[in-house]
């Protein structure tokens, strides 16, 4: 196999290509990063112009908050509710699909539409869906006698945030999972299909399996899609209500820091969220990925 190597005149050219990329990743991450691990040591006023260094002071009043504890457990059900929903929705979705012969670009097409949708908009779809006043499956849910209000009652609300979510994340693990079924060898189906094997064992034993390592990739991918980038879902649903039921880490980030202007609060939970994404991460890495089986 003959490799080909890319190879500059210069030192200008490759400075050139490097140089928006590594400003982009040092204004809006390296930047931003720094000034949350300052602040999250100060106490400063509304408008950020004046600290005083209090030490661990902020993390103090954070992990003595029964709040906070609160939105904890509302970001651990959240998050495992979503991943799971939209894991299993696009397994299935995907298992269905490799099996049409006829239009299979056509429901690809459709399938992959909601990725393109962004956080907002789904969650306003879903609770236009949903509204206890005008939606029109919240009406079909009370004509048949379920007492449905998401506004007021928090488990519904917790539903409805986390159907929103799944929904929106869906397409991405479809076409994972879809690209990983393709990928699986037909002459190993084939030969078990020939054995007497029936088709829910063969993707118990053999397809499920074989998928681990998409898996294994698209279980840290969805929870850390939960963890921070549903923000939009819950400010156009619940707003973190009701009764804090749906306020999870990100949102009551953005809930202290914006609206309640206490930004050294808000900045030792944006640290504290980072390490709780980094520990998960870590841990799947550590002892989810020995049951993946590549090859």
């Amino acid at each position: 196999m003959i490799h080909k190597r890319v190879l500059f005149g210069g030192r200008g050219l490759p400075v050139a290509l490097l140089v928006p990329q590594l400003a982009i990743i040092l204004v809006f991450f390296f930047w931003p990063a720094g000034q949350a691990v300052f602040q999250a040591f100060h106490l400063s006023d509304p408008f950020g112009r004046h600290f005083e260094y209090v030490g661990l002071e902020n993390f103090r009043r954070l992990f003595a908050s029964p709040e906070y504890y609160g939105s904890l457990r509302a970001t651990a059900v959240f998050s495992a509710a979503t991943a799971l929903l939209s894991l299993a929705a696009g397994l299935a979705l995907a298992a269905f699909v490799d099996h049409v012969r006829r239009g299979r670009s056509v429901y690809k097409s459709l399938i992959i539409w909601p990725y393109a949708v962004a956080p907002v908009l789904a969650g306003v779809l879903w609770l236009f869906l949903f509204h206890p006043i005008y939606g029109v499956l919240a009406f079909a849910l009370q004509r048949v006698g379920v007492g449905w209000n998401p506004l007021l009652e928090s488990g519904q609300a917790m539903a409805l945030v986390v159907l929103a979510a799944a929904w929106k994340q869906i397409s991405y693990n479809f076409v994972f999972f879809l690209a990983g079924l393709q990928a699986i060898p037909r002459s190993v189906i084939e030969a078990a299909a020939i054995d007497g094997a029936g088709p829910l064992h063969r993707f118990r034993t053999i397809v499920l399996p074989l998928l681990t390592p998409t898996t294994f990739f698209l279980l840290v991918i969805n929870l850390v899609y939960a963890f921070f980038d549903t923000f939009g879902i819950i400010h156009a649903v619940t707003h973190g209500g009701p009764g804090g039921a749906t306020n999870i880490l990100v949102y009551k980030v953005y809930a202290d820091g914006f609206v309640g202007q206490d930004l050294g609060s808000s900045s030792a939970q944006s640290i504290v969220l980072m390490a709780i994404v980094i520990g998960l991460t870590v841990l799947q890495f550590r002892f989810l990925e020995r049951k993946v089986h590549y090859g």
